[in-house]
Formats: structure tokens, C-alpha cells, sequence
């Protein structure tokens, strides 16, 4: 029996989405999409990410993350793309990786 392919599409945008973060996996996880997301939204009160180190640990986390998927989904509400989404779309087009945008 052959397994399904479920493509990998690793989430990408301002943490201060995270209601948008939670709908958009959602959605592509219901259209056959592993998600790969944030693991914390500091924009939306996770604390932690401002400790001293954590928020570049977790850029080049991201990063990664974007090395295991076949796309990035650009979570950009109201057209907004802050300089670490930025950053990620550059390196995921750089590495050849497919670009979807919200808006």
C-alpha cells in the first residue's frame, strides 16, 4: 500500500498573527499539509522570546524549519512583512522553496 504524500509547508510571519497563525494551520492542515509553526509568539506574549538569546535561537530555529518543508506560507495580514519574515522569504527563495502568501 503506497503512504499518502502529505507535502511539508513550514508558517512564516509576525508573531503579533497568532490568531492567523492557528486558523492558517488549520485550514492547511484539513487540505493535506503537515504544518510546521512557530513555537512561540512573542509579538503575542510569550515573554521568554526576549531572554537574552532566545529570539536569535529562534530565528535560526525558523530557518530549519524552512530546510525541512517544500514551501513557506507567508502569514502577511493587512500586507504587513517585518524584517525577520522578510529574512525567511529571502532564505526560503534562495533555497529554491515554493512561496505562498496570505494576502
Amino acid at each position: 500500500m503506497k503512504k499518502p504524500d502529505y507535502p511539508i509547508i513550514t508558517l512564516c510571519g509576525s508573531t503579533r498573527f497568532k490568531d492567523d497563525f492557528i486558523l492558517v494551520q488549520k485550514e492547511l492542515t484539513l487540505q493535506g499539509y503537515i504544518v510546521i509553526s512557530v513555537g512561540l509568539f512573542g509579538h503575542s506574549g510569550d515573554q521568554e522570546v526576549w531572554n537574552e538569546g532566545t529570539k536569535e535561537m529562534l530565528d535560526i530555529m525558523h530557518k530549519r524549519k524552512i530546510d525541512l518543508a517544500q514551501a513557506i506560507y507567508v502569514i502577511n495580514k493587512d500586507g504587513y512583512i517585518g524584517s525577520s519574515t522578510r529574512s525567511e522569504i529571502e532564505y526560503a527563495k534562495a533555497a529554491g522553496k515554493e512561496i505562498y502568501y496570505m494576502e
